[in-house]
C-alpha cells in the first residue's frame, strides 16, 4: 500500500446498543430567559393565520424528521416527496427537550438551499384548523420560535403539492448556522434532555430514513461520526 496515500474512513452505523450507552433523561430546565411558552390562543392565531395565507382542500405536512417516525397524528395517504429550495440540516440549538443549557443538543429543520427528501403524509378531511394548532403545539417551543410553519411545494411521482412544513428563520434565537459535520456529531453524542439524547434522535431519524428509501449523504456522514465519538468515549472509560 501506499504510504502517502490517505486511508479510507469506515463508515460506521449507529446502533441501539451505542445510544444505549449515553440515554439518559435530565430536569427539565424550562423556557430559556427571554422565551415564553405559547398559550393555546396563540397557536390558534397561528393556524388562523397560515389558513388564511392558503386554505387547502387536502391538507398535506412534510416531515423530514421525526414527524417521520413518531408522526402524533392520524393520516389517510403518505408519499415519498422531495422539498427543492430547501434541506435538512442540524441548525436549531435546543436548550431544553433533548438538551439543556450546560449541553446545549441540535435538532433538525429544514434551511434555505439544495434540496430535502422526505415524506408528505395527507391528513383526514376534517378540521384542518383544530389539526393545525395541535401540531404547531407539538413543533414550536420558543416563543419568540425559529422554527417556524410555512407553505411549501413539494414533488411527488404523483405530481407538485403544496404542503405545510417547518423551516428555520435565520434570525431566529436558536439559529445554529451550517455547523462543521465533526461539531454537530461532537454535540450530538453527549447532549441528553428531559425527552432523552440526541444521539436517540438521530438514530431514530436515520433508521426510518433507511425504511422510506431516503438517501441522505450528510445524514449517513454524521450518523458514522456520533457512532465514532461514542465508541471513543466508551474506549477511554475502559482506559481511563
Amino acid at each position: 500500500m501506499d504510504a502517502g496515500k490517505p486511508r479510507a474512513s469506515v463508515r460506521r452505523n449507529l446502533t441501539a446498543e451505542l445510544v444505549a450507552h449515553v440515554e439518559r433523561f435530565e430536569p427539565d430546565p424550562g423556557p430559556e430567559p427571554g422565551t415564553f411558552e405559547h398559550t393555546p390562543a396563540e397557536f390558534e392565531a397561528m393556524a388562523a393565520d397560515l389558513l388564511r395565507q392558503y386554505s387547502p382542500q387536502d391538507l398535506w405536512v412534510f416531515a423530514y424528521g421525526s414527524l417521520i417516525w413518531n408522526p402524533e397524528f392520524e393520516f389517510d395517504e403518505r408519499r415519498s416527496a422531495t422539498a427543492y429550495g430547501w434541506h435538512r440540516s442540524f441548525c436549531l440549538t435546543l436548550t431544553r427537550w433533548r438538551g439543556t443549557r450546560e449541553l446545549p443538543a441540535l435538532m433538525l429543520a429544514l434551511d434555505r438551499g439544495g434540496s430535502c427528501q422526505g415524506v408528505a403524509f395527507r391528513l383526514p378531511a376534517q378540521d384542518h384548523f383544530r389539526q393545525i394548532a395541535l401540531l404547531l403545539a407539538r413543533e414550536i417551543d420558543a416563543n419568540p420560535p425559529t422554527n417556524i410553519a410555512r407553505w411549501i411545494t413539494v414533488k411527488t411521482e404523483s405530481g407538485p403539492l403544496r404542503a405545510l412544513a417547518f423551516v428555520a428563520t435565520r434570525d431566529g434565537k436558536a439559529y445554529a448556522g451550517k455547523l462543521p459535520m465533526d461539531q454537530v456529531a461532537q454535540v450530538l453524542a453527549r447532549a441528553a434532555g428531559h425527552w432523552g439524547s440526541a444521539a436517540q434522535y438521530l438514530f431514530r431519524t436515520v433508521t426510518m430514513l433507511r425504511e422510506q428509501g431516503i438517501r441522505d449523504r450528510n445524514m449517513n456522514r454524521i450518523e458514522s461520526l456520533v457512532a465514532e465519538e461514542i465508541e471513543a468515549s466508551l474506549l477511554a472509560a475502559k482506559n481511563p
